[in-house]
């Protein structure tokens, strides 16, 4: 008979994809990559038959690290530990935290994110901007965004940037960044590489600070590195977030958009989309788009890319203008007029 103690990783996830059923076994596949897919999905096809007793460890183990998990999330590891030996004693405890170290992946910052907002802006503001941006890319972005808008002006364009580049971080400068911050909130080790930062966290923040702020910020960093500034402006609306406009607000970016551009850019758009703009343009106009889609072809993915950039464009140029106000902040009238 097998033990849950003589398995690898892989089988034991395996053994708990198929305990799990197929509905929910398909919305983990969903969150793994395609590497992870593969491996899991052979590892599956390789099982063989699986014994209750077998089955009943997989599972104990996997609650026991989910529980750990919960634990370090909401207070850490000592908050987890002290949890744990309440719960089954000092011993036990320890054994069970030091068998699940690997699984429970500890984010660096822990103490940081746990903190008050204003204590963190305190703490942080006067060190480098590459150890600033670190702890941001670890905050949630509101915390991130506020934070972000306490600090000076010509702080904040270089710990925007410094974000944007970030990408792979060494343990070693993750350390010495916890051991700057230590004496103020306190001490977590980590040991995996980690990609932090990046275009998709610097849209998240400025699209959570204030118009003036990330005007600021942008024109700041176009001085240092027009391409990044290029690239961030971009991604701050993207097409799908017509979705979000009034009626108003959207026919008057509609107004400003040529009839070929928007039919190309309607080729491969969400019914939502679709519904939308076509909710927002004459009858007529419809009956057009209508016709020149079903003789249109086929149209290279870069051109429908590019006639939606058109559109957000115009989106861009009329905010700017004061035509129409992008609410910042995440709040439920995202675009007003």
């Amino acid at each position: 008979m097998a033990y849950a103690s003589d398995l690898v990783p892989r089988q034991k996830a395996a053994i708990l994809m198929v305990l799990l059923g197929r509905e929910y076994s398909s919305k983990v596949y969903k969150c793994l990559s395609q590497e992870e897919i593969e491996q899991l999905t052979l590892a599956i096809t390789n099982l063989d038959r699986i014994d209750s007793e077998l089955s009943d460890r997989v599972l104990e183990e996997f609650h026991d690290i989910t529980l750990a998990q919960k634990y370090v999330t909401e207070g850490g590891i000592e908050y987890a530990r002290d949890v744990l030996v309440a719960a089954v004693g000092a011993e036990q405890a320890d054994a069970l935290l030091s068998r699940l170290t690997a699984s429970l992946q500890v984010r660096p910052f822990d103490f940081v994110r746990r903190a008050d907002s204003a204590q963190v802006f305190n703490f942080i503001q006067n060190e480098h901007p590459q150890t600033i941006a670190l702890v941001l890319s670890y905050l949630d972005t509101p915390r991130a965004a506020l934070i972000l808008g306490s600090l000076p002006r010509d702080m904040q364009a270089q710990v925007i940037k410094r974000i944007a580049k970030m990408g792979i971080v060494s343990p070693d400068y993750i350390r010495e960044a916890e051991r700057v911050l230590e004496r103020k909130f306190g001490n977590v080790g980590y040991t995996a590489n980690v990609a932090v930062g990046g275009l998709d966290t610097i849209v998240d923040i400025l699209n959570s600070v204030d118009r003036g702020t990330e005007t600021f910020i942008l024109s700041s960093i176009e001085q240092e590195d027009p391409d990044l500034a290029e690239e961030i402006h971009n991604k701050l609306f993207v097409f799908e977030d017509l979705i979000k406009l009034t009626d108003l607000s959207l026919q008057k970016v509609l107004k400003e958009v040529d009839n070929d551009v928007l039919t190309i850019a309607l080729k491969n758009a969400s019914e939502q989309i679709n519904a939308k703009i076509f909710k927002n343009i004459s009858k007529r106009l419809q009956e057009t788009i209508d016709e020149n889609m079903k003789f249109m072809g086929p149209v290279r993915v870069r051109d429908v890319e590019a006639a939606q950039q058109k559109i957000v464009n115009v989106v861009r140029r009329l905010e700017d203008a004061g035509v129409i106000d992008v609410a910042r902040g995440g709040r439920e009238d995202e675009i007003i007029v």
